[in-house]
């Protein structure tokens, strides 16, 4: 594991878009942090490091966002169960061949793959934030 400390939401998605030249086609990334710490920043970075042109959104109430099938990304802090995920098809996307960012992924724990990469932001103060990955 390794840690990065982003003096701010530019440094951070600055981070996350050289983080992204790492990940692989069918990469599942579990983006762990408090409500605030910085996931869809760090989503935002990923996205263009993976040069999507589309602006990323928190997909609170969708879900799950889907950017030219190269990035999935997930919010399941609203699933309410193991079965509410399946029904939405969210596991499908895991098999598909794009990088899956999943927020809040302790709520589909059971459907994730064997083997995930794991990002955790923790918010040490207003700006500043250390990023575990």
């Amino acid at each position: 594991m390794s840690t990065y400390f982003s003096q701010s939401p530019e440094q951070t998605q600055a981070f996350a878009k050289e983080y992204a030249k790492t990940l692989r086609a069918g990469d599942v990334v579990v983006l762990d942090g408090d409500m605030g710490a910085g996931k869809t920043v760090f989503a935002k970075g990923v996205a263009e490091g993976l040069g999507i042109k589309e602006e990323v959104t928190s997909p609170t109430y969708a879900y799950m966002n889907d950017y030219d099938g190269r990035l999935f990304h997930y919010d399941c802090y609203r699933i309410e169960s193991v079965e509410q995920a399946e029904t939405l098809g969210l596991a499908d996307y895991f098999d598909m061949g794009g990088i899956c960012l999943i927020e809040w992924a302790q709520n589909i724990a059971p459907l994730l793959p064997r083997v995930v990469k794991r990002v955790t932001i923790k918010k040490i103060d207003e700006t500043r934030r250390e990023i575990i990955y």
